[in-house]
């Protein structure tokens, strides 16, 4: 008999799983992956080490600060600022049509920036964020959350390509739902983007990763990896275990599931029919390029570059195609300012994300997958280098991952990223004693994972 099961080894199963240890609890985290992390994780192939979901930390504050979410789960974990050993971002920007933007760690950039190519905006921008400062993460009933960002950027905002602009790095780094976002999220990827700001450990997840496993074992947790959950199993009304791939049975006294809302209710054997409709769409590829020079030599020095051939932005699954190329991330974990002693990786990185559709990736035979996989790798590239220096002389070595890795990673329905449209914020099931932590309980990122799973450990699996 556990006192808590969590179901997930990402970010947040990790995050909650040490929470409840430090207070002596009998903790298990089952994982059905050979490998820990979720979307955060890695891989290694050809002798290297490649990040499968990490392009950067957000929420990023500095060492000795007590504010901020990354402070918060410093504390509530009892881990180091050390143990993150993060690296700031050198700078970052949003390209559109005939305007760009640059923003960093320091806040006051990305307004110098609108005051220079939007300086009627200004004054509107300025109400924007003094709106969305004193804004409660976890208040689900405020009027406000669930309100359009668009509707809400317009009453502040006149000009229409500035909240495209804005929308931009705030969908890509968080968003389920398409063409629109919610106020709440909004509020939540502003800040971790635009006032906190980015890093990166110089060994990427895998140091973080690290950290947190050796802290919840330090704890006494146990971490079963192979160990898919296939079913909850239900008694009056209460959950009170699970029974894994293998047929092995175990119990809890409760259980806190990272899988996603809809993944989760479909485990529940009181359950018989899920509304699968509700799951999430918004799946990617990641191009990945190896280089023989570092980008800044070849004149790429931004961080992370996010770019959109229009003045609308592009944020819905390509119904038509494979992959819609109109749109994506451009990422150099090169471009960070690593410790003089750490250097700077061995290899040049330039890592490309657009838009995917996961049913027709997963409709192609082995052949044809494979294929395509070096087809719409290029064609990342064709569309990227229109807004970067062109680096395919440079390229050495590839690889790629598509919805099909993605759901092998996380086990979300479509691939889907950023799970379900609709949050669960306060984390509650139809079942008294099972709770969702992660990313459709509504926070995202590293950062926003790890505290999700803190928080929903302390809101339920630490009271009496």
């Amino acid at each position: 008999m556990y006192d808590t099961i969590i179901i997930g080894a990402g970010m947040s199963g990790l995050a909650a799983g040490i929470r409840l240890a430090h207070f002596d609890q009998r903790v298990c985290i089952l994982e059905r992956h050979y490998t820990i992390g979720g979307l955060n994780s890695f891989y290694r192939m050809n002798g290297r080490d490649y990040d499968v979901g990490l392009h950067a930390m957000t929420n990023f504050s500095r060492k000795g600060s007590k504010r901020g979410p990354l402070a918060k789960l410093l504390r509530q974990l009892r881990l180091r600022w050390d143990d993150f050993q993060l690296a700031e971002q050198l700078g970052s920007e949003i390209r559109f049509p005939g305007v760009s933007l640059q923003f960093g760690n320091d806040a006051e950039l990305l307004r110098s920036e609108i005051a220079e190519h939007f300086p009627s905006q200004v004054d509107g921008y300025d109400r924007l964020v003094g709106s969305l400062l004193g804004y409660d993460d976890l208040d689900g009933d405020d009027p406000n959350f669930l309100r359009s960002s668009r509707e809400v950027l317009s009453e502040c905002i006149s000009e229409p390509l500035l909240v495209e602009m804005l929308l931009c790095p705030l969908m890509w780094y968080g968003n389920a739902r398409q063409n629109d976002m919610d106020f709440g999220q909004f509020c939540i990827m502003f800040r971790a983007c635009y006032l906190e700001g980015f890093a990166r450990p110089f060994k990427g997840v895998r140091l973080i990763l690290k950290n947190l496993v050796r802290k919840f074992r330090g704890l006494g947790g146990e971490l079963k990896l192979r160990s898919g959950v296939s079913r909850i199993h239900v008694e009056d009304g209460r959950a009170v275990g699970v029974v894994l791939d293998d047929g092995t049975e175990l119990q809890a006294r409760r259980i806190l599931s990272s899988a996603g809302a809809i993944e989760t209710m479909r485990m529940c054997d009181d359950i018989t029919e899920v509304e699968v409709a509700k799951a999430g769409q918004l799946s990617f590829i990641e191009s990945i390029s190896i280089l023989d020079k570092q980008p800044r030599e070849l004149g790429f020095e931004r961080t992370i570059l996010f770019y959109n051939d229009s003045p609308r932005f592009h944020w819905q699954r390509p119904e038509d195609s494979l992959c819609d190329v109109r749109t994506g991330v451009v990422c150099s974990p090169n471009n960070y300012s690593y410790a003089p002693d750490e250097g700077n990786l061995p290899d040049g990185i330039v890592r490309i994300t657009t838009l995917a559709n996961h049913d027709r990736w997963c409709s192609l035979s082995d052949n044809q997958y494979r294929a395509e996989k070096v087809a719409q790798h290029d064609a990342a590239i064709e569309s990227a280098v229109r807004f970067m220096p062109d680096f395919r002389r440079h390229v050495i070595d590839t690889d790629v991952f598509t919805p099909k890795t993605i759901r092998r990673f996380t086990w979300h329905d479509n691939g889907a990223v950023y799970g379900a449209p609709n949050k669960q914020l306060d984390g509650t099931t139809h079942l008294e004693n099972l709770y969702l932590c992660g990313t459709d309980q509504g926070f995202v990122g590293i950062v926003g994972a790890i505290v999700s799973g803190i928080s929903m450990a302390n809101r339920y699996c630490l009271q009496p």
